[in-house]
């Protein structure tokens, strides 16, 4: 019971570090993650994850690396083999020389043996870290696909070569040709065992459908069980099990190009349940992660052996020294990466999103929880507390510069530019207007396809007004006199409450209409807020009357005062026109028509609406199908932010005009619920 609740816990915060995520997109996923694993462990609930690397490889590296191997672009890869072969290889073993030198000269303690395993475990960048943080900037293609095949490859290469210096540090031998050759059997065999296991496995699968079982669950379950099967058989044979799985990744996706059968519903079971499946592995390497650093710090902080300024300042010399030798090493390296030149700016970039790409991740810590307790001869393995203790240090380094500098650097020079917001705001736009009738249409059906009708008709006009370009400079004047508009309906509203004209039920109703069309305007938390406050009152007051239903008298008295209110939005409407008729001239007449457009519409539906009790019913329908639009406009402007399709300037206007279309929205709306 106690481990079903553990892993209960930890699937609510890959949960809440998504939620978190979706408020505060500019924080990257891994570092929520680690630090709500961080906080579960300090919290007073016994709650402990036990670092077993071996069962964390298969279980969590093993499928990761399958599923990237089966989406990685061959084409890609092949192109750029060899600067991936220069990072993965040239750097990894630069990496374990230089910084493993480096490591035994700050700290002398730590014997070369142990400072080459600490370099070789610092030596893998993690993928998964990268593409979430590169989810939300715009990284150039060929950078990715780089990224991409450094990550397949350097966790091979970094643990092989740990492994050989774990063992020189336990055995104090080590021979530099037996190493060699037992790298190349290794990882070669590693790769072509796990090619073959995958031929195995997918003529296993072809003999099961000649037999006629077609079952999408079998052939699902065979797909799954793949990535651990593959990698605990390489492993035994004392091969790269690393390699194996992304090889057999590969030669799923080739077999797949090559041969669709079974086509339709297996492909389709097969995307979404890989999409959860990674979705939760990812998470869970980075929560657990952060479940293992109190521990580690504990470890060191509470060791009256350790300075814990100078062991801060290892961690910080390390990741710095790590940074520096990738952007040299990429610096030195660049001829032979690209075809046709580049600029020196447009070189100098991209050279530096490749090596804040370097992040640290789950494999170095989990490689460094391997480092055994003792040596030959029952004596303590060097210094293995600090060890795992800085590989920790790093990997948090590594992602917090990543995530405070990749999206600076990956912005574009031109990307600041009023014509290039402009024109990311109207594809954004329209996107997020296909979103809301896609949504709309979902929920189509026969009951309510006039109101869906309606809606989808008024989102197409919009779209096609989008067409022509409107300046941020334009909408801000809008914004204006929309603003001054509300306050001649608010002096109207003033003058007839000191008159006594206004009951006390309309004047709290009108205040929370004023209210409303303010903030839609110039704060939109508090407007988010107030929104969900009024939807909140109104469902319960359906769901009372539900309950409690009127008598004819009741009924009537509430169609009377409905009438009140909606004569009184009108006078309140033609007040804001007569308002900006008298102020309008040549300059601004453009903007003053447009606005007294959008108060004469609202006008046009207000006397429909207290004409006729019968569009109450087909208003409540349109309610429910326009909030499901406007919430799908929301979701699809944070997906493209979340992406890096739109900048934050340019989502905070999208979402001031969702706003402020919501609150008319409202207010044509409201008179059928009051």
């Amino acid at each position: 019971m106690e481990f079903f609740l553990v892993i209960l816990s930890l699937l609510a915060l890959i949960g809440l570090a998504s939620f978190i995520n979706h408020f505060t997109p500019y924080i990257p996923v891994p570092l929520i993650q680690i630090a709500l694993g961080v906080t579960l462990s300090l919290l007073p609930l016994g709650i402990e994850v036990p670092m077993n690397p071996e069962l964390f490889f298969i279980l969590f590296i093993a499928p990761l690396l399958f599923h990237d191997g089966r989406h990685a672009s061959r084409e890609e890869l092949w192109k750029l083999r060899k600067p991936i072969l220069l990072l993965a290889l040239g750097l990894v073993f630069l990496t374990v020389f230089v910084i493993g030198s480096l490591i035994h000269w700050i700290i002398p303690s730590i014997p070369w043996a142990a400072a080459f395993a600490l370099a070789a475990i610092l030596s893998p960048t993690d993928v998964v870290a990268v593409g979430s943080i590169s989810s939300r900037v715009k990284m150039p293609e060929h950078i990715m696909h780089v990224l991409e095949g450094e990550g397949l490859m350097n966790d091979a290469s970094g643990l092989v070569a740990f492994k050989f210096a774990v063992a020189a540090t336990v055995t104090g031998a080590f021979s530099i040709a037996e190493a060699s050759g037992s790298f190349f059997v290794i990882s070669l065999g590693g790769f072509l065992g796990g090619a073959l296991l995958a031929l195995i496995i997918i003529q296993i699968r072809t003999f099961i459908r000649r037999l006629g079982m077609d079952d999408v669950t079998i052939h699902m379950l065979i797909q799954l069980l793949t990535p651990f099967i593959i990698y605990f058989v390489i492993e035994h044979l004392g091969l790269s099990g690393i390699l194996s799985v992304v090889a057999a990744g590969i030669v799923h996706a080739i077999s797949q190009d090559r041969n669709r059968l079974p086509a339709g519903s297996l492909e389709i079971v097969s995307r979404s349940t890989w999409t959860v499946l990674i979705y939760i592995l990812n998470g869970l390497v980075f929560v657990i992660l952060g479940l293992q650093i109190p521990g580690v710090l504990n470890e060191i902080f509470q060791n009256p052996l350790f300075n814990n300024w100078r062991v801060t300042q290892y961690i910080l010399i390390i990741s710095f020294a790590l940074l520096v030798l990738r952007f040299l090493w990429i610096l030195i390296t660049w001829r032979g990466w690209r075809e046709k030149s580049t600029e020196h700016m447009e070189k100098l970039r991209s050279i530096g999103l490749l090596t804040l790409s370097g992040v640290r991740g789950a494999v170095t810590l989990a490689g460094a929880f391997t480092i055994p307790f003792t040596i030959e001869g029952g004596g303590n393995f060097p210094d293995r507390s600090l060890i795992i203790f800085i590989a920790a240090g790093v990997i948090l380094v590594t992602l917090i510069l990543a995530s405070i500098f990749l999206p600076i650097l990956a912005k574009s020079e031109k990307g600041d530019s009023q014509g290039v917001k402009d024109e990311m705001k109207r594809k954004a736009t329209l996107r997020m207007f296909e979103a809301a009738i896609h949504s709309v249409q979902n929920s189509y059906r026969d009951e309510n396809r006039e109101a869906a009708v309606s809606i989808i008709s008024t989102y197409n006009n919009m779209r096609n007004e989008i067409s022509s370009k409107s300046s941020e400079r334009i909408e801000r004047l809008e914004s204006k006199v929309r603003l001054m508009a509300i306050e001649a309906e608010s002096r109207y509203y003033k003058n007839l409450k000191k008159a006594g004209k206004v009951d006390r039920d309309t004047a709290i109703l009108i205040e929370e209409h004023l209210q409303r069309r303010r903030l839609a305007q110039t704060n939109r938390m508090q407007y988010r807020r107030l929104f969900v406050w009024i939807l909140f009152k109104r469902s319960a007051y359906v769901l009372l009357q539900f309950f409690i239903p009127k008598n004819s008298a009741q009924r009537k008295q509430i169609r009377k005062r409905r009438k009140r209110l909606v004569g009184l939005k009108v006078n309140m409407a033609k007040a804001a026109i007569h308002y900006l008729k008298t102020n309008m001239n040549p300059e601004n007449r453009h903007l003053f028509l447009d606005v007294m457009g959008e108060y004469n519409d609202l006008i046009v539906k207000y006397n429909i609406a207290k004409k006729s009790e019968e569009s109450t019913h087909f208003a409540r329908m349109q309610r429910d199908l326009q909030i499901a639009a406007f919430q799908a406009e929301r979701d699809e402007i944070q997906d493209l932010y979340e992406k890096g399709d739109v900048t934050i300037d340019v989502i905070r206007d999208i979402r001031r005009q969702i706003n402020i279309r919501e609150a008319y929205w409202m207010e044509e709306n409201s008179v059928h619920f009051h």
